[in-house]
Formats: structure tokens, C-alpha cells, sequence
């Protein structure tokens, strides 16, 4: 599946703009971005719910742009799950594959093959009402991989559950995507969930992809600094530009008057479980934020010296779109 040079504008403003990915067969892609990029516009120009006013959705090299929504093959999940509450888990599981015109055999034996995959073995018959977040998304999940579509689409569907629901059940999505071999482009503002899913992640602005590769290669190598402030990273200045520095790359040391230089001051501190993330104000006027393991007495208005480890320091290229 590829898009190709796509724009969408919605009066004056381009929801997207001359953007272009491609999913190949088997493939997880996450697509990531602050909300209003562009990235549901996207997953509804493929589903064939939004036209494009410029470019092309492409099925093996043929354009879908004449194809309607119910013969592109798809597969559809969102955040509110939309299953039908007066019928079964069974009932909601096969709706599709009734709609199509399946014998009931093959319903049974496809129905039975997907609560079993996704961990739901024996809940045919519960009612929808009677499940949990988790477990109803679980359905939506089966409901939409029941046809055997030739690409899944996934909109920001983990983002109505509690963080411990959302990071248990994103892992059991990949594993069953990966068994079924799933093409799969799952829409997200989770960068965490992105990276636990995603073969490749793709980082959207302003309805554009400003980053694109493996969960290794944009978390190490943002590109720019939109990127690199958006997973987190903080971005400094050096004599050669501007660079990413993670912040865990930094090193929290005490000032005892003997470190070259003024000491960096202490904005705020937050304890986040395991590990403590401190913002300072460095003497370059820069405000960065350090993440440590260690315990920490440190309060605001506290100097402290600062490290970076030079081997996480990476090089950011010019602002494609700047402001």
C-alpha cells in the first residue's frame, strides 16, 4: 500500500501536504505526531472516507481513488471501539464476515480462530455491555482482522484505557499482528505505544512526515529538532548547530568549586517512580531536562554541576518547516 504525494485542504489550511509513505506487505508502521498534524486525515484518505485534492492511494500500482470505502479490503479500529451492544461477542466478531456472504461453517471456525487468538476463548457468548475496556477492544480488534484485510488501520485505538491497560494490551497487539502477518498503520499521540508496535515510525508535522525508519534510527538520529523535542529529547546548541541530547545522556555531579565553569541552577524536580526527571537552567542559558535513576535531594534553586556523555550528542539537520 502507498500513498503518494497526497494533499487534503479543508479551506485555507492543508490537513495535508504533498505527503507521501508506504506500507509494505506484512508491515507495522506507527504513525506519531501533536494532535491537528495530519495524522487521522491520513488513515481517512486510505480508508476512502476523506478525498484527496491532489495525489493518489495506491493498491499494487492501481489508484483507489474511483474504489469505495467498502471494496478497498480494509481493516478499521478505532478508540471507540463501535461494537454493536445488543448482540454477542460472537455476533460482533462475525458481522463482517456475514456481510461478505460467508457460509456459517467458515463464520464458526474463523470466529472461533480469532477469540482464541487474541485471548478470548470461551467469551462468544458474553454480552458487550458485560466486558471491560480492555476486553472489548480485544473484539474490536478480532472483529477487524476477521475479513482478512489486506491492510489494518488503527486510530489511536488504546487511548480511552488507563496507562497500565494501554501498554498491556499494545504489546498483545503487535504479537497478534505479527502472527497473522498483519500490513498494519496504526495512528498515534503515544510515542511510547508508537515505538512498542511499530516496525517503522513516522513523525508528522503540519501534514507532513518529517521523520521516517525504525524505532532505533528516529529515536537515535531525530533529524531535527521538531522531532527531537517531540520524543523528548532536549536540543542544545554547539559551535557546528544545534544537536539532540537525550536525557538520560546527562550526568548530575556536586559543585565543590573545582569544575571549570559556572554550575547549572535547579528549575524543578519530579520524581516519576523509577527515575527522576530534573529540568535545570544551564549557564548558557539553555533550560534541559535530566533523567536519573539515582535519588535525589535536589530542590529549586539548588546548583549543581552538569555532564554529557559527547557520544549521545547527535548532529540535527536544518528545519524543513520552519515556523
Amino acid at each position: 500500500m502507498a500513498v503518494r504525494e497526497a494533499t487534503v485542504r479543508f479551506g485555507p489550511t492543508e490537513a495535508l501536504s504533498d505527503l507521501s509513505v508506504s506500507v509494505a506487505p506484512g508491515e507495522i508502521v506507527a504513525v506519531v505526531g501533536p494532535s491537528g498534524c495530519g495524522k487521522s486525515t491520513l488513515l481517512r484518505c486510505i480508508a476512502g472516507l476523506q478525498p484527496l485534492d491532489r495525489g493518489s492511494v495506491l493498491w499494487d500500482g492501481v489508484d483507489l481513488a474511483m474504489v469505495p470505502t467498502h471494496r478497498r479490503d480494509i481493516g478499521l479500529m478505532f478508540q471507540d471501539h463501535a461494537l454493536f451492544e445488543h448482540r454477542s461477542v460472537r455476533d460482533n466478531v462475525g458481522f463482517g464476515l456475514k456481510m461478505r456472504g460467508r457460509k456459517a461453517a467458515e463464520r464458526d471456525r474463523r470466529i472461533d480462530e480469532l477469540l482464541e487468538l487474541v485471548g478470548l476463548g470461551g467469551f462468544g457468548n458474553r454480552a458487550i455491555p458485560s466486558l471491560s475496556g480492555g476486553e472489548a477492544q480485544r473484539v474490536a480488534l478480532a472483529r477487524a482482522l476477521a475479513p482478512s484485510p489486506r491492510v489494518l488501520l488503527l486510530d489511536e485505538p488504546l487511548g480511552s484505557l488507563d496507562r497500565a491497560r494501554r501498554e498491556h494490551l499494545v504489546g498483545e497487539i503487535r504479537s497478534v499482528l505479527r502472527e497473522v502477518g498483519q500490513t498494519a498503520l496504526h495512528v498515534t499521540h503515544d510515542q511510547d505505544e508508537a515505538f512498542a508496535v511499530a516496525d517503522r515510525i513516522a513523525v508528522m508535522r503540519s501534514g507532513t512526515i518529517e521523520r521516517i525508519g525504525t524505532p532505533e534510527r528516529v529515536w537515535h538520529d531525530p533529524g531535527t529538532a521538531f522531532v527531537a523535542e517531540f520524543l523528548g529529547h532536549n536540543v542544545i546548541s554547539t559551535p557546528e548547530g544545534p544537536a539532540a541530547v537525550p536525557a538520560d545522556a546527562y550526568r548530575l555531579v556536586p559543585t565543590n568549586g573545582l569544575e571549570p565553569g559556572p554550575p547549572a541552577v535547579v528549575f524543578d524536580v519530579r520524581f516519576r517512580g523509577d527515575h527522576t526527571v530534573v529540568t535545570v537552567d544551564t549557564a548558557e542559558g539553555e533550560r534541559v531536562r535530566l533523567r536519573t535513576g539515582e535519588p535525589t535531594s535536589l530542590r529549586p534553586g539548588d546548583a549543581v554541576g552538569v555532564e554529557i556523555d559527547p557520544e549521545r550528542v547527535t548532529p540535527l539537520g536544518e528545519d524543513p518547516n520552519p515556523a
